[in-house]
């Protein structure tokens, strides 16, 4: 593994502090002593600079549904309204999409963020299309709906107002807090059947969730948001993803935690490390974790076949092996105890109304 000089400054508040070759660079470039002392001035530089800000971009929205047919994805069709996320969640399956864009799926992923502009109006026009067959719709399950920039940008605020107009069920996965400020149209929605929140909490230790989802809300906080859904009646879950073998060693008490919260759905995942992810995130246990880095690495690929990922439909979420199995065997016994259910919230497709849509395109 080639080393990587991580100024202090890019540590703080960030997952992945260097830029990321992509997989669609013509050349990558690595820094080495010429014996001039050229490395350290480099370094002294880097330290010496302000930390990376996040800058926004806009880019024109021309479709706000997406769809896919994974036979181990339990939705159809998702919405994000934003490409890369501030989060900066060091496991993020979704890092290499940035790829696509001529971004470093590292540092780039998360201070160069995309917003998509008029998204509201394009989804309200797919949704009053004739061709459009309404079912669970799933926001936020590549990059956070609720990252930070959405308390300006509001855009997760704007599609949810268009999906309650058109009684349309939707489903929520975050680690934002910002959630709660969208009870007013979430909740009205809730009760009738449309519109469920799960919150993912990767771990209670919050020394643990600084360096693995530095921009997250805070684990105790997440806590509160799912008790605060609860309590404004709202179906809530929670999900414990990713498992990291030797990292987040706390499911059973996650689960009890967000069971008292009030949450009565869960899920897990097993890490995924796709692309671009998997050098990233051997880098970051270095960093975080070299007491421990080549035996976390080991479990990951007794999960896959001896490789770091395999994206195989039948085992990318669970993994296989004896270390999937004791995973699985942990969540299944803690579930069934709490009295967890684990399959996602029914939710009704039959008071899809695109006509109130229609209407109102009609009107301008």
């Amino acid at each position: 593994m080639r080393s990587v000089h991580i100024p202090i400054q890019a540590i703080k508040g960030r997952g992945i502090a260097h830029l990321q070759p992509h997989r669609f660079a013509s050349d990558a470039r690595e820094a080495f002593d010429d014996g001039w002392g050229a490395l350290d001035d480099a370094a002294q530089a880097r330290d010496a600079a302000p930390p990376p800000a996040t800058e926004v971009r806009w880019e024109t929205c021309k479709s706000a549904i997406t769809r896919n047919d994974s036979p181990d994805v339990g939705f159809a069709l998702g919405l994000n309204p934003y490409r890369g996320c501030e989060h900066g969640c060091v496991y993020c399956y979704a890092r290499p999409t940035h790829s696509y864009l001529n971004l470093s799926p590292g540092l780039d992923f998360e201070t160069r963020l995309i917003a998509k502009r008029h998204l509201a109006q394009v989804l309200q026009r797919e949704l009053a299309s004739p061709r459009h067959v309404p079912g669970l719709l799933a926001i936020g399950t590549v990059t956070d709906a609720y990252q930070p920039v959405e308390r300006e940008l509001r855009l997760t605020r704007e599609a949810l107002a268009v999906l309650a107009q058109a009684r349309h069920p939707l489903a929520i996965v975050t680690k934002g807090s910002g959630v709660e400020r969208d009870i007013d149209i979430l909740a009205p929605m809730a009760a009738q059947g449309l519109a469920a929140v799960y919150v993912t909490i990767t771990t209670l230790d919050a020394k643990l969730a600084r360096v693995l989802e530095p921009r997250a809300a805070a684990p105790h906080r997440r806590l509160r948001t799912l008790r605060t859904l609860a309590e404004a009646g709202i179906p809530v879950g929670v999900s414990v993803s990713p498992q990291i073998p030797f990292i987040n060693e706390d499911m059973e008490r996650v689960l009890e935690a967000a069971w008292e919260a009030g949450a009565r759905r869960a899920f897990y995942t097993v890490l995924r490390l796709p692309w671009e992810l998997s050098p990233m995130f051997r880098q970051w246990l270095e960093q975080h974790y070299p007491d421990r880095a080549q035996r976390v690495m080991a479990r990951v690929q007794d999960m896959r076949g001896g490789k770091d990922y395999d994206a195989d439909f039948v085992q990318r979420m669970r993994g296989s092996g004896v270390w999937a199995d004791l995973l699985r065997q942990r969540f299944d016994k803690t579930c069934a105890r709490l009295g967890y259910h684990t399959e996602r919230e029914p939710l009704d497709t039959s008071q899809f109304r695109p006509q109130a849509l229609r209407a109102q395109q009609e009107l301008f």
